[in-house]
């Protein structure tokens, strides 16, 4: 007798078995990052059971009427090819139908799947490792002087400047999914202020679960308006962690690369970003770190 196949919102007591899925499937989810999934938005996190039993998961986040965005697509290896990830999929995709634009990062040997359903390749996300703060360069990278900004914690600037921040460098205000990440309990923030307190960059960094089981740590979002001081952000916000630290990056920032090479971070792989509809307007230059790779 077949078992019976339902979709359901997840549960929070459910959310530490997806996030071990996801450490599985070498996502190295940030500690807590479901639970900030599922209150961005609390129709959009959902789990495919057997008998009401997960075995799949999938978030299908609604930003609002324009942009919306797929990610944490997991489907338990010994429950693939059954169609289960198919129902899945046509269950985000039905959520979403109202929504301008659809996000996704694609894996390699996906993106022939996603361009079947109307998704189209818009740019490649880059992940970057460095193994501890003994990897940077005693010295900085960029030898600009700092007299008119400096480096402070997260709640030391108000949340209104980083938001106004953020907005004018995201494809969509995310100011409720923003609040939570930059205020979880789980990691450090800085920012960088001028002398009359504007926000000039910000970061996060927060411990992660690596695929070996192992913590290491995620920094992202990072967004600076120039390249040195990026490099300050990254380097308070790694201090002197001794442990590997990852970074997802978008190769449309054309200053990234050479910036994070320089200092000792290594490419490890790299994922496609693709759009289904109207892809929102958006310049990537001083976008150094996306805050995750499940929610754009």
């Amino acid at each position: 007798m077949r078992e019976k196949f339902s979709i359901r919102l997840i549960s929070i007591n459910e959310i530490p078995e997806v996030t071990n899925w996801a450490r599985l499937e070498g996502f190295s989810p940030g500690m807590d990052d479901v639970s900030i999934y599922r209150n961005t938005d609390k129709q959009g996190l959902w789990v495919a059971c057997l008998e009401n039993n997960p075995i799949g998961s999938i978030a299908c986040i609604k930003y609002n009427s324009s942009y919306g965005f797929i990610g944490l697509f997991i489907v338990k290896k010994e429950f693939r090819n059954n169609g289960y990830g198919v129902k899945l999929w046509k269950h985000a995709l039905e959520y979403l139908k109202n929504v301008d634009c659809i996000g996704l990062e694609a894996a390699p040997d996906r993106l022939n799947d996603y361009s079947k359903w109307g998704f189209r390749k818009s740019s490649i996300t880059n992940r970057w490792k460095l193994n501890g703060s003994q990897d940077l360069p005693l010295r900085n990278f960029y030898k600009d002087q700092f007299h008119s900004f400096k480096v402070v914690p997260g709640n030391k600037i108000s949340s209104e400047a980083v938001l106004i921040y953020d907005d004018q460098r995201e494809p969509s205000p995310r100011p409720h999914f923003l609040n939570d990440w930059l205020k979880n309990s789980h990691g450090n923030v800085s920012a960088i202020v001028d002398n009359n307190g504007m926000c000039h960059g910000f970061g996060r960094i927060r411990p992660c679960v690596l695929e070996d089981n192992e913590q290491g740590w995620r920094i992202g979002p990072l967004l600076a308006d120039t390249p040195p001081l990026a490099e300050l952000l990254i380097r308070e916000l790694v201090g002197d962690l001794n442990a590997q630290i990852l970074l997802d990056c978008s190769n449309l920032n054309p200053y990234a690369n050479y910036l994070l090479s320089s200092l000792g971070f290594e490419e490890i792989s790299k994922t496609y970003r693709m759009y289904k509809g109207i892809q929102p307007p958006c310049p990537m230059n001083q976008v150094y770190g996306l805050a995750c790779l499940e929610l754009g």
